[in-house]
């Protein structure tokens, strides 16, 4: 009797603990109380090659947990460009209810660019980004109910072109969003071209009117 007593006891112990972390070392998806922060980390990977003095798509983030991998709110994370051009938003940033702290990153001409977080003694991260020029022409295929690159980058007064290739049925290129005044929209054809020269920054969206739910596309003009 002592020794079931004595299981019984362990099993409760132990159901105790994973419930106090989330279960499974604080990874499941339970309460989880965090503990003194130990761990520093990058949150996704190092991000994809960028344009020359723009922001980059999305922020860098770092995740800060405990010993439990339990995330850990309230750390102040400090940033710095260690090596390459461009600007970070901010200095610092604090951890968020997931344990995450983000900031927004601009990469410059110099390349590749470095960024550090680092916060106390906890181990560091290293972002490394490449920047690259815009292209200042694009093309474009239309095809039937598709266009062969739908999302992409040009540079400011750059154009990009759209040609229907052979075969084509009838489509067109109509702006659906972007800086006002939108450009002008193309005909609706099955063959030749249509261009466009962006002269403001920002992202437009266009689509087929004939085909708006299988056609769509943006482009973002960068400097």
């Amino acid at each position: 009797m002592r020794f079931v007593r004595q299981h019984h006891l362990t099993a409760l112990a132990i159901l105790l603990g994973a419930l106090a972390c989330g279960g499974n070392g604080g990874g499941g998806t339970g309460p989880c109380t965090p503990g003194m922060a130990t761990q520093l980390a990058k949150t996704t990977g190092d991000p994809a090659a960028w344009y020359h003095n723009n922001p980059l798509p999305a922020p860098l983030s770092v995740t800060v947990k405990d010993a439990n991998s339990c995330a850990v709110p309230g750390v102040v994370v400090n940033w710095s460009i260690i090596t390459g051009g461009g600007g970070l938003s901010a200095a610092q940033s604090t951890t968020n209810s997931s344990g995450i702290a983000t900031i927004l990153d601009s990469v410059g001409v110099a390349s590749p660019q470095v960024v550090h977080a680092a916060s106390g003694g906890l181990p560091t991260a290293d972002f490394q980004v490449t920047s690259v020029a815009a292209p200042t022409a694009v093309d474009v295929t239309v095809g039937n109910n598709f266009f062969s690159t739908p999302d992409t980058a040009v540079q400011v007064g750059g154009t990009v072109t759209w040609t229907w290739s052979q075969g084509s049925i009838g489509h067109n290129v109509t702006y659906t969003s972007g800086p006002a005044p939108l450009p002008a929209s193309s005909n609706t054809q099955s063959t030749g071209t249509f261009s466009t020269t962006f002269t403001t920054l920002g992202t437009y969206g266009y689509h087929c009117t004939i085909h708006p739910g299988q056609m769509t596309g943006s482009l973002t003009v960068v400097h």
